[in-house]
């Protein structure tokens, strides 16, 4: 069945166009709730949002939604995407809500969903709400309307659940670090955790209005963490996006390490502590010198598509426990059932404390290959697959690069663009070979 409305995270769009309307939004909850009351007599569900404007008129109109079939809501306020899914699980509820549209700006949002376990629901679920929507409503009566109430510490459990990640014999003291929260939903909450981890904490990020999440800071926009770095003469820097499920980081001199970095980072870390780690997950993006430095050692590694869902959804089927993508999506299934900004970030930090090593001496052995990508602005109804010179050139040049190099052609999914992908172990080599792609992409 094709959705018309879920994505691949969720259900997103612009602010006051169709499905990111308050309307839809009161249908929605009241599809999901129908769909929850099939197998539960009194469901009840959590509502989280980050910090944009916007998300107070959709978490009305989903409570409203919900309560008219009979469900009951518990609200959070302002939580981390991860957060809601970690207290859907302890707070036992049905199903967690989140208001969000994660790094994009504040005129965008978006609703996702996570399960009892707190985990993402899967394609048949989503299709089962789908169908709810094209049926007529069923309000329930005054005496089954659903209730509403609030957590308000809810913020203060999800706090003390990150300092459990992190090993009781350590600690943050006599490190500097600055946080960024993009404005966004772990404003309130990642200063905090660092700082009561024992942490000198500088924030930036931290002071939401409604209008700024995301904007010039955070983790899509890491010059701004890698500034306050350098100026606060910091050990290192945390930059999360909007719903902080997603992690960059910087050191002492300024260098950025990306997803990519953090994930080999975090296998690394596990193998030099003795513990099993059989294999782990990236994706069709990830760099190919991470695949080669963890097949050395001896540690299996698959593509997923791009995406976390894809990410979760392969360690799942391998039974493995560490993905992640370059873009800073990180998922370590032994300590969070779903991505999370600040438990990576924990992670990644007590590994610089217990070997003494900072994130460049740690990462020393691992240099990323150079990647070069060229977007190829596609005809309307033009078919790339089709396009023999592309194959032609493509076969040519996979078998000039060999295993020191790869390729990557795919279609964008939001615009009429094909992205190509080239990385080599020389950057003038990958530049060359990809504008051979592209050029033969654009004579198609």
């Amino acid at each position: 069945m094709a959705r018309t409305y879920f994505g691949t995270d969720g259900i997103r769009g612009k602010v006051g166009q169709s499905p990111i309307t308050p309307d839809f939004a009161l249908r929605l909850a009241h599809a999901v709730g129908r769909v929850l009351k099939r197998t539960q007599e009194r469901p009840s569900v959590l509502i989280g949002k980050d910090t944009r404007i916007s998300g107070y008129m959709l978490e009305a109109a989903m409570e409203a939604g919900f309560n008219a079939a009979g469900v009951d809501v518990t609200l959070l306020g302002p939580l981390p995407t991860p957060g809601v899914a970690y207290l859907t699980r302890t707070q036992r509820a049905s199903l967690g809500v989140v208001i969000s549209a994660s790094h994009n700006p504040f005129y965008d949002n978006g609703i996702k969903f996570f399960s009892a376990q707190g985990t993402k629901l899967d394609d048949a679920w989503e299709e089962a709400v789908e169908t709810a929507l094209d049926e007529a409503p069923q309000w329930v009566d005054s005496a089954a309307l659903g209730k509403t109430k609030r957590l308000d510490d809810a913020a203060g459990r999800y706090i003390e659940f990150c300092k459990s990640t992190f090993d009781n014999h350590l600690s943050l003291r006599g490190l500097r670090i600055v946080v960024d929260a993009a404005h966004g939903a772990a404003y309130h909450i990642a200063p905090k955790v660092f700082h009561e981890l024992g942490a000198e904490v500088i924030a930036i990020g931290c002071q939401p209005d409604g209008l700024n999440i995301n904007h010039d800071v955070g983790a899509t926009h890491p010059e701004a963490l890698t500034l306050a770095v350098r100026a606060n003469h910091a050990h290192y820097g945390v930059a999360l996006d909007g719903d902080a499920d997603r992690l960059l980081m910087v050191d002492q001199a300024g260098r950025l390490y990306n997803g990519d970095e953090l994930m080999y980072l975090m296998v690394q870390d596990r193998v030099q502590r003795g513990m099993q780690v059989q294999g782990a997950v990236g994706t069709l993006m990830t760099n190919m010198a991470v695949e080669v430095a963890l097949k050395q050692r001896g540690i299996d590694f698959v593509r997923a598509k791009v995406g976390d869902r894809y990410v979760l959804e392969a360690l799942n089927d391998k039974g493995w426990q560490i993905g992640g993508e370059g873009s800073g999506h990180l998922l370590a299934l032994d300590k969070h059932t779903t991505g999370d900004g600040l438990v990576s970030a924990l992670q990644v930090l007590q590994s610089c404390v217990r070997s003494g090593k900072t994130l460049a001496q740690q990462l020393q052995e691992l240099t990323l290959f150079p990647q070069e990508l060229i977007n190829v602005r596609l005809a309307p109804g033009q078919d790339w697959k089709s396009n023999t010179q592309l194959a032609q050139t493509q076969a040519a040049i996979e078998q000039q690069l060999g295993d020191s190099g790869r390729v990557l052609i795919r279609a964008s999914g939001t615009e009429p663009l094909l992205r190509v992908m080239v990385e080599a172990r020389d950057a003038a080599q990958a530049r060359h070979c990809a504008q051979q792609l592209a050029d033969a992409a654009r004579a198609g």
